[in-house]
C-alpha cells in the first residue's frame, strides 16, 4: 500500500493554523512520469532549483562525453541512469522543495491512492489531542559521578572486571 508523506503550508497573515485543503500529501515510491519527461515534471511541480540543477548536470556530462569522445550509446545508458535516479528521488526534490519554501512535515499517511490516504489522515488529525507539555528537564538530568571512578567500575557488557568469561 502507498505510504505519503503530508506538508502543511507556512501559514499566512492573519492565520493561526494551516488550512487543511492547502496540504500536499507527497507518495513515497517512482514517479514514472519523473523518469520519462523529467524537465517537464520538474516545471509543472514548480521545483526550479532541482530543474536547474538537472539542466546543469545534463549539460555537463554532455559536453564531457562530447570533448572524450563517448560512443553513444554510452551517452544512451548514461541518460537513462539520469533519468532512473529523478524517477527514484522526484519525492526527495519534492520534500526538499517543499521545506525550503516554508511547508512542515505534518505526518504520514497510507492508502491505495491519496485520496484515501488524505480521508485516513484528516479523520486522525480531527481526532488528535493537543501535544501534553515536556516533562521537566531536572527529570532527565544526567547523572553525575562523584569522585574518582573505582576499581569496580564496569563498562560493557562483563559482569565484573578480571572475573571468569
Amino acid at each position: 500500500m502507498p505510504s505519503f508523506t503530508v506538508h502543511a503550508p507556512p501559514l499566512r497573515s492573519g492565520e493561526n493554523a494551516a488550512d487543511p485543503e492547502r496540504f500536499v500529501f507527497v507518495r513515497d515510491g517512482f514517479y514514472f512520469w519523473a523518469f520519462a519527461l523529467a524537465p517537464l515534471w520538474l516545471l509543472a511541480h514548480r521545483l526550479w532549483l532541482a530543474l536547474l540543477g538537472y539542466i546543469v548536470v545534463y549539460m555537463l556530462v554532455g559536453v564531457a562525453f562530447y570533448f572524450a569522445s563517448v560512443p553513444q550509446t554510452a551517452g544512451f545508458v548514461v541518460a537513462l541512469l539520469i533519468a532512473l535516479l529523478v524517477g527514484f528521488e522526484a519525492a526527495t526534490l519534492w520534500r526538499w522543495t517543499l521545506a525550503r519554501r516554508g511547508w512542515t512535515f505534518a505526518g504520514f499517511a497510507t492508502g491505495e491512492d491519496v485520496e484515501t490516504a488524505e480521508h485516513r489522515f484528516f479523520a486522525a488529525w480531527a481526532t488528535r489531542k493537543p501535544a501534553a507539555t515536556p516533562p521537566a528537564a531536572e527529570q532527565f538530568a544526567t547523572p553525575v559521578r562523584r569522585g574518582p571512578p573505582s576499581s569496580s567500575d564496569v563498562i560493557g557488557l562483563f559482569p565484573e572486571p578480571g572475573g571468569r568469561r
